[in-house]
């Protein structure tokens, strides 16, 4: 049995615990954390969500202490998840009905009426569907779905870590103390990252944020990305530890998004740190005609380590695979194959 398992193990047992412990108690602070949706008239809607009975966390605020920012980060990891609950997702006019899994988590498929999703958003809403542990309001709260426009010549589907938000997670006692103690206002963004993407977006194309970052750091990366004027869209995460409907691996994601999205091809933004070179170059062999461009950004330690050129080296596609070190050499190249 390898470390993950053993935590993973080791989750469970204290879930257990706080499920006996719970019982048929109301909870407290109960709450639909919705992560919104993304899709179209053609194949549907996807909409995730998860259900808790934490007090919904505060946000960051201009010239708070490191302490008022680790307590907010800490408080978004402790959470008390609540399995059974169960859910009704409405979306431009169609319902659908689910139940939370052992962790807490939704997602739901819908397919709305041809005509009926607006874009590039379209609010929906998610509900408690019937009583649960003795609450009987509905709890109501509204997500949007991000619809793209007909308009729309392409999608860009991000990264985050190390992509556009500088973590150093190749150096991980750096990156713990930095998601710890930092906050929306205070973590920064690679320079010029914010402008090219932005120029990117222009026209309606639509944008998708895909990490394996937790979702306990949804709230955090949503107001990120506003404080930093990045273009909106949906944010794709993960639960680190669970088996539930919230661990789809990285490359799961990417699938959905570009079955989901069968009119756009795509440009694909990633950095060199982990494996986004790899998981890029399967979607594009996976995607024949799919994929307008990979960019990586350049974050290694060692450069020289072979990881990210044993992938280009073996690059046969007709697609451009462009490593940078910095956002403007990305620019340059976007707009020399007319993609700004």
């Amino acid at each position: 049995m390898g470390a993950r398992d053993w935590v993973v193990g080791i989750e469970q047992a204290w879930d257990r615990v706080k499920l006996r412990r719970a019982g048929d108690r109301t909870p407290d602070d109960f709450r639909i954390e919705a992560y919104g949706g993304h899709g179209g008239a053609e194949e549907g809607v996807v909409v995730r969500g998860r259900a808790l009975d934490d007090p919904v966390p505060s946000e960051a605020v201009a010239g708070e202490g490191v302490r008022a920012s680790t307590r907010r980060t800490l408080r978004h990891f402790v959470t008390d998840e609540l399995p059974g609950v169960p859910v009704r997702v409405s979306v431009a006019g169609a319902t659908v009905e689910a139940t939370t899994d052992a962790e807490g988590y939704f997602l739901v498929r819908l397919r709305p009426d041809a005509g009926t999703l607006t874009a590039p958003r379209t609010t929906g809403t998610v509900e408690l569907a019937d009583s649960y542990r003795g609450l009987t309001e509905p709890h109501r709260a509204t997500f949007d779905v991000f619809v793209p426009p007909a308009e729309a010549r392409f999608g860009v589907i991000s990264d985050v870590d190390d992509t556009i938000l500088e973590t150093g997670v190749q150096r991980v006692a750096r990156m713990v103390k930095q998601t710890v103690t930092g906050s929306a206002l205070t973590r920064t963004s690679f320079a010029g990252a914010p402008e090219l993407y932005r120029d990117l977006a222009a026209g309606g194309n639509p944008f998708f944020y895909v990490s394996s970052s937790p979702w306990n750091l949804f709230p955090f990366l949503v107001a990120f990305l506003r404080h930093q004027d990045f273009p909106r869209g949906p944010i794709l995460l993960r639960d680190l530890l669970g088996t539930s409907a919230g661990r789809e691996a990285k490359a799961v994601r990417l699938h959905e998004i570009l079955d989901l999205h069968p009119q756009l091809r795509f440009v694909l933004m990633g950095d060199s740190g982990e494996h986004d070179p790899q998981i890029y170059a399967d979607l594009v062999r996976a995607y024949p005609g799919r994929v307008l461009a990979v960019y990586i950004r350049e974050v290694r330690l060692d450069p020289g380590d072979g990881r990210v050129e044993e992938v280009s080296s073996a690059w046969a596609e007709d697609v451009p695979f462009v490593l940078a070190a910095d956002s403007d050499t990305m620019r340059r190249h976007a707009a020399s194959i007319g993609l700004l």
